[in-house]
């Protein structure tokens, strides 16, 4: 039978925790509730400017003189991880360095074995992972997720583009976690650059008819750079909403978890002190029946 007073520091230690994970839990709630409308607020504005963006690249065919369009043989490429700084937050990390060392080892294993795909992480998890293993990573960008804005991010963004024009990398890929609900994130591996082709189907057929003013290529200059730097924005949006989605289940699981963990400390501590006053009543008997004899 356990000690009473083991069982009593066990109980008051389960408690301090729960209160811990519930205020985080709280926490995480709040900064979801902003992340989400974020994130949900410009996503319409993100899909049309997509959708402008393919239209305009089915109605210029292969006559688009655009660097960010042209596609090239693949022979460097460069991965850009979004995680986190902070953990208690599941399977969120976990899930993407997964996704990553995959696509490193496996999916271009050839590449690395020459030293050709390189790392640039954003989240202090990842960053700390992939250095330590003795991943290629060329930088790490943590204070991304600091008081996240529009122009941190695009300077990034202008970096990458930059990067692909100069033939530093003939494609770039984004790795995150994208947002679809407080319980459910989407593991997600997009191509950044080179733009892909627009994806055509019979019941949804692209739009291509366009008249341009002041011209073609004018307006795709114009409107290429502010669309890439759009998606990376929006990636960035979309990690940080599914870390608080995430943090906030795990946190309401651990507070679950605490509280029958709690029920089962209690019912073993009553076991224990009922065991030890059956004890002292058979001892006093005892002391007692010693007497009369």
């Amino acid at each position: 039978m356990p000690n009473l007073k083991e069982v009593r520091l066990r109980i008051e230690s389960v408690k301090s925790t729960q209160q811990i994970t519930s205020a985080m839990k709280m926490v995480s709630a709040s900064k979801l509730r902003r992340a989400q409308q974020a994130i949900v607020t410009l996503r319409p504005y993100a899909q049309k400017m997509t959708g402008i963006l393919q239209n305009l690249r089915q109605s210029l065919g292969d006559q688009a003189e655009n660097p960010f369009i042209a596609t090239r043989t693949v022979k460097k490429v460069l991965v850009v991880v979004l995680a986190s700084n902070r953990g208690l937050c599941g399977a969120f990390n976990s899930n993407v360095i997964k996704a990553v060392r995959n696509l490193v080892d496996n999916e271009h294993a050839h590449l690395r074995s020459e030293g050709n795909i390189h790392l640039l992480c954003a989240g202090k998890h990842a960053s700390d992972f992939f250095i330590r293993k003795g991943y290629p990573v060329i930088a790490r960008k943590d204070e991304l997720f600091d008081r996240m804005s529009y122009e941190k991010i695009a300077s990034l963004a202008k970096t990458l583009m930059e990067q692909y024009v100069k033939g530093e990398y003939d494609q770039i890929l984004l790795v995150y976690n994208q947002f679809r609900n407080a319980a459910v994130q989407r593991l997600v591996t997009e191509t950044y650059l080179p733009l892909p082709a627009p994806q055509t189907s019979d019941r949804q057929p692209v739009q291509a008819d366009y008249l341009f003013e002041p011209g073609k290529k004018a307006i795709l200059d114009e409107i290429v750079p502010k669309a890439l730097t759009l998606q990376v924005y929006k990636a960035f949006l979309d990690s940080f909403a599914s870390e608080q989605g995430a943090r906030m289940t795990a946190m309401h699981q651990a507070t679950d978890n605490a509280g029958e963990l709690l029920k089962q400390l209690r019912l073993s501590y009553n076991k224990a002190r009922q065991s030890a006053i059956t004890n002292e009543i058979i001892e006093i008997v005892g002391g007692a029946e010693a007497l009369k004899g």
